[in-house]
């Protein structure tokens, strides 16, 4: 089967449900899935007919990388995003995706924390550069770096919600529960619409008891919060990344990429269901 058979049903132009939607994709820890569900959300997202960008926050810019967007196409960055020397239309590089932009990293970002540090209302940098300037996309997702400094505090409160990969390992509820309080300050001080989104259980392993465990833990702390789906560990979705290519593309058969598709439906079905609770009876039937 061709890359392209998984956006075979995908309509030129899907109609835009809820405008514009930032989604931080955070936790403070490195190493649990963040990049990789930031591009084969989107990726998913993309295959129903919805407008992506990933814009990646990351200065080890591997979200970009493994959306094939080389160094030679890094002209503009989230860097000069963040600087005001672009707007993020500008920095927007189409991929081999349809429907699917990058606002690509370069290591330039690695002394931005200390650059900006003096900056003007300097968390709303980029939530000045996205706000009604992006109106022919329907979802943006950015890819925080690990910790929380100035790039992932940009990013939380530019963002609507934020959606949380948590790896299935020892003291994962730990440092959840540091992001949760990190989200409930910014949520008072900065951006009272942030919202927890969701849990998603990454790197799980079927045959560890510890896995078994932890995803055990977090559904019976954080209830329906957590997604159904569980995206486990499978060799092919880490070896996407050095072909440049989603595990989507590079082996829809796997079991990672058929996560990540059960993933992006669980969350367009989650947000139309928030959608119909929000509506008043006379517009219930116009939703389907």
């Amino acid at each position: 089967m061709s890359h392209d058979t998984i956006f075979a049903d995908r309509p030129d132009a899907a109609p835009r449900e809820a405008g514009l939607q930032i989604i931080a994709i955070a936790n403070q820890k490195g190493g649990v899935g963040k990049t990789t569900t930031a591009i084969n959300l989107a990726t998913g997202l993309a295959a129903t007919g919805k407008r992506v960008c990933v814009l990646d926050l990351d200065p080890q810019g591997n979200a970009s990388t493994g959306l094939g967007i080389g160094m030679e196409l890094r002209e503009v960055t989230s860097y000069d995003v963040l600087a005001g020397q672009s707007s993020a239309k500008a920095a927007m590089v189409p991929t081999r995706i349809p429907g699917l932009w990058v606002i690509p990293a370069s290591v330039d970002l690695s002394g931005a924390e200390i650059e900006l540090v003096d900056a003007e209302k300097r968390e709303y940098l980029l939530h000045g550069a996205l706000r009604n300037r992006l109106d022919a996309i329907d979802y943006v997702l950015i890819d925080c770096p690990p910790g929380l400094g100035l790039l992932s505090l940009n990013a939380l409160v530019a963002a609507d919600a934020v959606l949380v990969p948590l790896q299935c390992e020892f003291l994962a509820l730990e440092g959840l529960s540091h992001l949760i309080k990190t989200i409930e300050r910014i949520r008072r001080a900065l951006n009272p619409k942030l919202k927890l989104m969701g849990v998603v259980l990454t790197m799980f392993d079927q045959r560890n008891i510890l896995s078994k465990s932890v995803a055990s833990d977090v559904r019976a702390y954080f209830g329906e919060v957590v997604y159904d789906t569980i995206i486990p560990r499978n060799v092919r979705v880490s070896e996407a990344p050095s072909h440049g290519l989603p595990v989507l593309l590079y082996d829809h058969r796997s079991t990672g990429a058929q996560a990540y598709i059960r993933l992006a439906r669980e969350i367009l079905r989650r947000e139309r269901s928030d959608a119909v609770d929000r509506k008043p009876e006379e517009e219930m039937e116009a939703l389907g």
